[in-house]
């Protein structure tokens, strides 16, 4: 995912709380009917289109007709994607949860400038 237009447009797309929700809902589940969202959303039903046409742009949603009914799939890969980017921009001083550490734990005993900097990587 390195080209910085992709990775600025899946940032847009999950920065409306509308659209952070459904992603977190669809996280949930292999796969989501739009009469889910329809029931759980304080939204109308065209605007829970508008919302899943941006996600699908920015390739973070897949989208299945079967008859009358829409379904929603999380394309998975583009958060991991865009998660390892973001890693890129973590301090060297930050633990990645991979290697084994707590999530954002620091690897040595932290000064009290580090540990506001460590709060600030976890808001």
């Amino acid at each position: 995912m390195r080209d910085v237009n992709q990775i600025a447009t899946v940032l847009k797309a999950i920065s409306d709380p509308i659209r952070w929700d459904i992603v977190r809902q669809m996280t949930e589940v292999d796969e989501l009917a739009c009469q889910t969202l329809e029931h759980r959303l304080p939204v109308s039903k065209p605007t829970i289109s508008y919302h899943i046409k941006i996600l699908a742009q920015a390739g973070l949603v897949s989208v299945r007709k079967e008859g009358r009914y829409f379904f929603y799939r999380l394309e998975r890969q583009t958060l991991r994607d865009l998660v390892d980017e973001l890693w890129v921009l973590v301090p060297e001083r930050v633990e990645h949860p991979e290697q084994g550490a707590a999530p954002w734990s620091l690897e040595a005993p932290a000064t009290e400038q580090l540990r506001s900097e460590a709060a600030l990587l976890t808001w």
